[in-house]
């Protein structure tokens, strides 16, 4: 038993469950469906029929908010296959993002620059331009 009284069993089922919720979030959140928009629960649900596994709006609510339950293999495999990376990386709490995922990221973060130096421009109205390149660079540093 831990600190809150639960089996080491009943803790790596949360700790399961809220993994998969991160990830499914995180691939809603960044992967686009075939039109462009972000997925709503229809495209997973045909996606998911396509690949073999019917998913009902319940479950598809229950694994985006980390509750606990018991998870079919052909349900992982099927959300994979919708957003097109492997079942393993649904699982795994730490770990390299899919490829996808990271080009995806990437692409949000460029376009986020862009805006931030945009914006930045035309509040400032007219400088210079060795005034913009240093704030170009300072936006890029975290990268």
């Amino acid at each position: 038993m831990n600190d809150f009284g639960l089996s080491p069993e009943r803790a790596a089922g949360i700790r399961r469950a809220e993994t998969l919720a991160r990830k499914i979030n995180l691939l809603l959140d960044v992967i686009m469906s075939d039109s462009g928009k972000p997925y709503d629960y229809q495209a997973i649900r045909d996606g998911a029929q396509k690949a073999g596994y019917y998913l009902s709006r319940t479950r598809w609510s229950l694994l985006k908010s980390g509750k606990e339950q018991v998870v079919p293999d052909e349900a992982l495999r099927a959300i994979a296959a919708v957003f097109d990376v492997d079942p393993e990386y649904l699982l795994q709490e730490g770990g390299k993002l899919p490829e996808r995922v990271e080009a995806e990221l990437e692409l949000l973060r460029s376009m986020r620059r862009a805006e931030v130096r945009n914006f930045a421009a035309r509040a400032l109205g007219p400088v210079d331009p060795e005034a913009l390149r240093a704030i170009a660079k300072i936006l890029d540093e975290d990268e």
